[in-house]
């Protein structure tokens, strides 16, 4: 379709797929405007995010605003409800994977639903869950986030946008299992290969028709261009999702240039075994219960936090 792409984003989860993708038109390295030829380029990708045997069709927009690619990823993600039939005997974070341990309860004397977390921890593991929050309609009143050694906590004190908690066990079990989809979409599956090359139209296409030609499934990309540098990261695994074979490797590094397409691979930190720990643990609770204490001590309160 002419187009050329300078940056995209791709993430996998739970057998659906996100992305989005920044073009520019081939011969003025502007935004595409033509309403005729975005209705064309629509219909294009339909046929190929169709799929096979696939009761969820594929949806493609578009925007010339500024977007926050992460967030729309998440609220791509939330929408396509890729929260819905999660495996867990094979979900990405398992206990020794770093599963996700996450409880719901309501604070009855407080009025507030309190969420707990726990799990691997990892860079935006707090960008993801708050995003999460948001995107389901719920107001964070309180948090608190900790981590110790490889482990994340985390607490929020929520309510509904309209001021109530969550009153019924379908509603918690929701709230659980968007919580854990949004942690376990950003964790990365395979081989991480990193490419870093000059810029040019149609590098891409090419890249991925290697990998494709050799039998690479890509589980979560990101792509970008700084200056005339395209700097791309792919991870990748055979095509039944398993760890690829490192002379595939090699003879894909061979055919794109072995100083070109370097391997990274960060399989031995999704599969390595973390230990539980005894650390006390901080909790906004014990907060709001002192401050409590204090203020009636003071005589600010005319209760004490004990008949409350």
């Amino acid at each position: 379709m002419m187009c050329n792409v300078v940056a995209a984003e791709v993430w996998t989860h739970n057998m659906r797929v996100a992305c989005m993708v920044y073009v520019t038109e081939r011969l003025t390295g502007g935004p595409v405007e033509d309403v005729e030829k975005l209705a064309r380029i629509k219909e294009q990708l339909s046929q190929v995010l169709k799929g096979d045997g696939d009761s969820k069709s594929g949806k493609t927009d578009f925007s010339m605003s500024l977007t926050h690619t992460e967030r729309r990823l998440h609220q791509m993600m939330f929408a396509d409800r890729d929260y819905e039939g999660l495996d867990h005997s094979n979900l990405r974070c398992a206990d020794e994977k770093g599963n996700s341990n996450i409880t719901v309860y309501n604070c009855e004397e407080k009025g507030y639903s309190v969420v707990s977390v726990k799990c691997r921890d990892r860079p935006k593991l707090l960008f993801d869950t708050v995003c999460t929050l948001t995107d389901m309609q719920y107001v964070v009143f309180h948090a608190s986030a900790d981590s110790d050694g490889n482990y994340a906590f985390q607490e929020y004190y929520i309510r509904h946008m309209d001021g109530c908690t969550l009153n019924s066990e379908s509603e918690r079990q929701r709230v659980i299992k968007c919580l854990e989809a949004a942690i376990s979409r950003r964790v990365s599956e395979g081989l991480r290969l990193e490419l870093c090359t000059k810029d040019r139209v149609g590098l891409l296409s090419d890249v991925t028709r290697v990998f494709r030609e050799n039998g690479l499934s890509v589980t979560r990309a990101d792509v970008s261009t700084r200056g005339d540098k395209a700097v791309n990261v792919f991870y990748v695994t055979d095509a039944s999702g398993n760890p690829v074979d490192m002379k595939v490797v090699d003879a894909i590094r061979k055919e794109i240039g072995l100083t070109i397409l370097q391997v990274n691979d960060i399989s031995h930190y999704a599969s390595s075994k973390v230990q539980e720990t005894s650390k006390p643990r901080f909790s906004f609770r014990d907060i709001i219960s002192h401050s409590e204490k204090v203020l009636y001590n003071w005589g600010l309160m005319k209760s004490s936090p004990e008949s409350l």
